[in-house]
């Protein structure tokens, strides 16, 4: 643990360090995503101190904060406004994000959570879903939330936004929820959204969860939480388009980047794909997937970039997961440029993965997956090095392996991972230790494998 209390100390950082003037040559030498949405500078500043906001940690803040957004949303000033939050604890219940807004936390600013868990609303499932997530029936609002919002930054100097989330979490080990947890931050049927240089600590569920979306940058951001704090998936992209997630460290009690889409007959009724997504420079630890696609991909998933990962103390470095009943294609899927140390299993690509909404699930919907393409992997301490499962119904197709190396403990006397097992696939594989199953043949027969080799 103290690896990643440094790296995230170390993260925080270098966030500072790349988002100052002095180094912005520096910066414009990396491969970004982020010109995707360009940064907006507001000429309207207000402090949330205007409107009677207490950094305490006792006072709650809520009206503070809902006529602080409220004067945005109506005064319309040119160009946006920007909501500054100072230094200090400002205990607040859920509220809702405007247009042409950016939320900045200074230094030492926390925006923390109410736990009581009587004041967070209830509002409809997403139709994608066709229920809670969790449980049947409506959703508790995310603590930070925005609909059909556009021109969105939240940023800061590395402030944080606190979920206080073991409050909800006993409920969940208790069995004792009513419905669906919040998010920490949802953006629905939102575009040109920004979040950058901020802390997350503890949500309550998943911490970063764009839907419906398109146009997103995450970058430079430092998610948190304990490792067995359950379903605090670190970023979500769900059935949005062009996301670009950089340079940010995520520890949490479940996958670090998880890309959706809708689940079973819900997905593939709203029908709306994931796409044109890239993941970059992310450093983490989960006791579940790095890099995952799924399970929830009913809308199709296509498009996707991952690349310079380094994973610590995973279950399973690189995740490709769907279900029977899911439907929807995953396809175009690139992950690349991957360390991995200490984990349970390095690669896995599966059709049985993941539960379904409810008994009306189509057995006969079947996922198709094809042209995935994973290259330059290196890891060390791996149990077992790979697991591809397709269906029989629906074999995964064109999945290439290049220039992978999975070691076990290289220790003395350690024996090697185990070798990989593979039903229902077919691909290529080239220079991959241990060598994968024979479904995967060293020969160039497909098309996308033989671009890569």
């Amino acid at each position: 643990m103290l690896r990643f209390f440094v790296a995230s100390i170390l993260l925080c950082f270098f966030s500072t360090v790349w988002n100052s003037k002095s180094v912005a040559v520096a910066d414009s030498e990396l491969i970004t995503c982020s010109g995707i949405v360009p940064m907006r500078y507001r000429n309207d500043k207000i402090s949330i101190t205007d409107f009677g906001g207490v950094g305490d940690g006792k006072t709650l803040n809520t009206k503070a904060f809902r006529e602080a957004i409220y004067r945005i949303e109506h005064l319309r000033r040119t160009g946006g406004t920007l909501l500054y939050i100072p230094p200090g604890v400002y205990l607040t219940e859920a509220f809702n994000l405007t247009s042409h807004m950016t939320l900045y936390l200074a230094r030492g600013a926390v925006i923390k959570a109410t736990q009581d868990t009587q004041s967070w609303r209830l509002i409809a499932p997403l139709p994608s879903y066709g229920r809670g997530r969790e449980l049947p029936g409506g959703r508790y609002i995310s603590f930070i939330h925005g609909d059909g919002v556009r021109d969105v930054v939240i940023t800061g100097e590395n402030g944080t936004i606190d979920g206080q989330g073991d409050v909800w979490w006993n409920m969940w080990r208790q069995r004792t929820l009513l419905f669906t947890r919040p998010n920490l931050i949802e953006f629905v049927n939102s575009r040109n959204i920004i979040i950058s240089n901020v802390i997350f600590r503890n949500s309550p569920f998943w911490n970063i969860h764009p839907v419906y979306s398109s146009h997103i940058v995450i970058r430079y951001v430092t998610i948190l939480a304990p490792a067995d704090s359950p379903n605090t998936d670190g970023i979500d992209p769900d059935s949005s388009s062009d996301v670009c997630i950089e340079d940010s460290f995520i520890a949490t009690g479940d996958d670090l980047v998880a890309v959706k889409s809708g689940w079973d007959e819900y997905g593939i009724a709203y029908g709306r794909r994931s796409s044109d997504i890239t993941i970059r420079r992310i450093t983490g630890s989960s006791p579940f997937s790095g890099i995952a696609v799924g399970s929830e991909t009913s809308g199709g998933v296509e498009n996707v970039l991952a690349e310079h990962i380094n994973l610590f103390n995973v279950g399973v470095g690189i995740h490709v997961k769907t279900n029977i009943g899911r439907g929807g294609v995953i396809r175009n899927i690139t992950v690349s440029n991957v360390y991995m140390e200490n984990a349970r299993r390095g690669i896995k690509i599966a059709g049985d993965v993941g539960g379904h909404p409810d008994e009306s699930f189509n057995p006969n919907a079947l996922p198709v997956v094809k042209d995935v393409i994973i290259k330059n992997v290196w890891g060390v301490k791996v149990l077992q090095a790979g697991l591809i499962h397709g269906l029989k119904d629906s074999p995964f197709t064109g999945v290439c392996l290049s220039n992978i190396n999975l070691r076990g403990d290289t220790r003395a006397g350690s024996r090697s991972p185990p070798p990989w097992t593979c039903s229902d696939v077919s691909g290529a594989a080239r220079q991959v230790s241990p060598w994968p199953c024979s479904e995967l043949s060293s020969s160039l027969q497909t098309n996308t494998c033989s671009s890569l080799f």
